[in-house]
């Protein structure tokens, strides 16, 4: 197994690791206390914390608080006290502002260097760092994890797939880091190019996050670009990127427990579910400092696998990767299904090229599912024609989903420099 950037907090037994979060839990509590009144009064009603459980007695935050905060008026510093500030990427509308002291920093170094040392990157290595560099917070947390363990970084950021390629070969890169999707138009541009990454790179691990990705996509991306690949996992509203990762017994997500307190509950009745059932990761933040924030209800589907030591050693907790996100639930005919779902189906088929999009409209009064499927077949009406009736049968059996499967030559479907674009919901537009 990899070293560890912090052996000594990441072993921790599990008393002793209850008994930090504790402390810093009760620590954050009389920080917003001191820091904002007006944020603690949604606290007033508890005592002393005495165990972690009491915190199932406090309110949730949820996106739509943090909106109605904006700029800071959750923040428990000042802003002279603020050194740099990130914004979820998912936000339209009011922006959701997360806000860093100097601290704060650190601590997104931290956590981001052990995710990275999990993975197996070292002082050694040189990591490609590709999401952006701006409000987004996925370039900056590679950034900070990497500085600190002073990794060589090209900082190449979002676009530019030709000079992406151009440096993984000439600058003996070793680590990628990404969106989970954007390994697919490295793929693509290579296979145009006739880029081979097992014989022009030095290439071996990828860290990959940001969107809900399969099995079936990561065992593409791993066979392609002969690497070994990780799912990590953070949100701008809780610090960025690094709250967790697998490691290479890929038996789960760790968790950074000594920054991070995670309850699962059930999204309808709130209440908390049973390890190893399925539900929405609610996460507080142990060390925060501009911006802590007390059971932020995540909307992330997971469960949690083991409160066991890993055989990597870590005694974190282990969650399972993200399965998907509560809102981003579709609904058809009273048929329920998720994007990853249809990826898992589609990816199954060695026909089907790598990037697809699910369109839903109304039509007559009646909502339809029209699903482009990106394949070298698209060209060819038999072939074509049976590839798509195939599709079809499997969302039938398996989702109970009807929808139109279309083929299209592969590169027809529009890549976004950021997150891949998979649904266009049109049944409410004029």
């Amino acid at each position: 197994m990899p070293a560890m950037y912090q052996p000594d907090l990441e072993t921790l037994p599990r008393p002793d690791l209850e008994a930090l979060q504790l402390e810093r839990l009760r620590h954050t509590l009389a920080h917003i206390a001191a820091g904002n009144p007006a944020y603690a009064g949604r606290f007033a009603s508890l005592p002393t914390v005495q165990s972690l459980e009491q915190i199932r007695h406090l309110p949730f935050i949820t996106k739509n608080d943090l909106r109605h905060a904006y700029p800071f008026q959750l923040a428990c510093v000042p802003q002279t006290e603020m050194v740099r500030m990130q914004m979820s990427s998912g936000t339209t509308g009011t922006p959701i502002i997360c806000p860093h002291t100097a601290n704060d920093v650190r601590q997104w170094g931290e956590i981001s260097a052990r995710c990275l040392a999990a993975a197996g990157v070292g002082r050694e290595d040189v990591i490609q760092i590709t999401p952006s560099f701006g409000l987004f917070n996925g370039g900056f947390g590679f950034h900070y994890g990497a500085s600190t363990l002073e990794t060589m970084i090209i900082p190449i950021g979002a676009g530019r797939t030709g000079l992406q390629l151009q440096f993984l070969r000439d600058l003996n890169v070793t680590a990628l880091a990404a969106v989970a999707s954007y390994p697919l138009r490295l793929i693509e541009v290579a296979a145009e190019e006739g880029f081979d990454f097992h014989t022009q790179t030095r290439l071996r691990v990828g860290i990959f996050g940001a969107e809900v990705w399969s099995d079936e996509l990561r065992r593409r991306v791993e066979m392609t670009m002969g690497i070994e690949t990780f799912d990590i996992i953070g949100m701008t509203e809780t610090g960025g990127v690094g709250m967790g990762i697998d490691c290479p017994a890929h038996s789960g997500i760790h968790v950074w427990e000594d920054h991070y307190l995670v309850e699962i509950i059930d999204p309808e009745s709130e209440q908390p579910v049973a390890d190893g059932e399925w539900g929405e990761m609610v996460v507080t933040t142990l060390t925060r400092e501009a911006l802590p924030l007390i059971r932020f209800r995540t909307r992330d589907i997971t469960r949690i696998l083991s409160r066991e030591a890993c055989a990597c050693g870590r005694t974190g907790l282990r969650v399972d990767r993200i399965a998907c996100r509560s809102d981003d639930m579709l609904k058809i005919k009273g048929i329920n299904f998720y994007p990853k779902q249809v990826e898992t189906i589609l990816m199954e088929h060695e026909q089907v090229a790598n990037d697809y999009q699910i369109h839903l409209q109304r039509v007559g009064g009646k909502d339809e599912v029209h699903i482009l499927v990106e394949s070298p077949l698209a060209a060819e009406t038999a072939s074509s024609r049976a590839l798509a009736s195939r599709l079809s049968d499997k969302l039938y059996d398996q989702l109970g989903l009807r929808a139109r499967i279309e083929l299209t030559p592969v590169g027809s479907i529009e890549r976004p420099p950021g997150k891949a674009v998979r649904v266009i919901d049109r049944r409410h537009t004029a």
